[in-house]
């Protein structure tokens, strides 16, 4: 009995992390050694060619790039990157908007 309890709360979890792995989510990480900022918005795939829309708002709150991405049928995620240098420094964010909806983050260039 134990280990079938055992099994049961592994499944729970699993599907738990399994679950969150496939909600939309934006996503960025500074590469300081490579100069790069690469931003990645992850998504359930779907079996059709979609289109979002990528804004990098500097510090002061305006869209710095805009720019319209393609994610391509049967895929999950489509990635844009900057370079580090030329950047104010300060809080950015990265938005990303999908069917009228809003995913954001946020990150920091010192």
């Amino acid at each position: 009995m134990k280990y079938l309890f055992n099994f049961f709360i592994l499944f729970v979890l699993l599907n738990e992390l399994h679950a969150n792995e496939l909600e939309n989510n934006a996503d960025c990480i500074i590469l300081k050694d490579e100069n790069s900022i690469i931003c990645k918005y992850t998504q359930k795939r779907i079996n059709e060619e979609k289109h979002v829309q990528f804004n990098w708002i500097d510090p002061i709150g305006i869209i710095s790039r805009q720019r319209t991405m393609i994610i391509p049928a049967g895929h999950g995620s489509v990635y844009d990157f900057r370079y580090i240098s030329g950047r104010a420094t300060g809080k950015w964010t990265f938005e990303v908007i999908d069917n009228n909806v809003s995913y954001k983050t946020n990150f920091i260039i010192e």
